[in-house]
């Protein structure tokens, strides 16, 4: 399953300046705050969130929030991500896969995820 989701930075900006920490505490938890030092890296985490749901089939809804998606970074600074326990029963997640890219003034986010529900055969037919 793939999601992607692009977002323009200044909306994001603009949110933020609007509704300084409530924005941020609406899509993001206190860890990914404290890692998301710019507004570009704001807004890719936001798309990262976006694309994750996407890729899910539901986006986002009360059966997928923002907070039951998490993004960090490992120690060379990639993103990747962890889903609420609830969402890896649910959807039967096995691997994931997250990229995150801004220019232009645009975030994107692409993110993968592999099921036991989905087969290849299934997809190819």
């Amino acid at each position: 399953m793939i999601g992607i989701d692009i977002v323009e930075i200044r909306r994001i900006e603009k949110l933020l300046e609007k509704y300084p920490q409530k924005a941020l505490k609406r899509f993001l938890c206190e860890e990914e705050i404290v890692l998301a030092k710019s507004i570009n890296t704001i807004a890719g985490f936001y798309a990262a969130k976006e694309a994750i749901s996407k890729a899910l089939g539901t986006g986002i809804t009360a059966q997928c929030t923002f907070k039951d998606i998490k993004i960090h970074k490992d120690l060379g600074g990639a993103p990747y991500f962890t889903l609420s326990k609830h969402i890896v029963d649910k959807f039967e997640i096995i691997e994931c896969a997250l990229s995150i890219t801004h220019d232009g003034g645009f975030a994107i986010a692409v993110a993968t995820l592999y099921s036991k529900l989905t087969s290849y055969k299934k997809i190819c037919h």
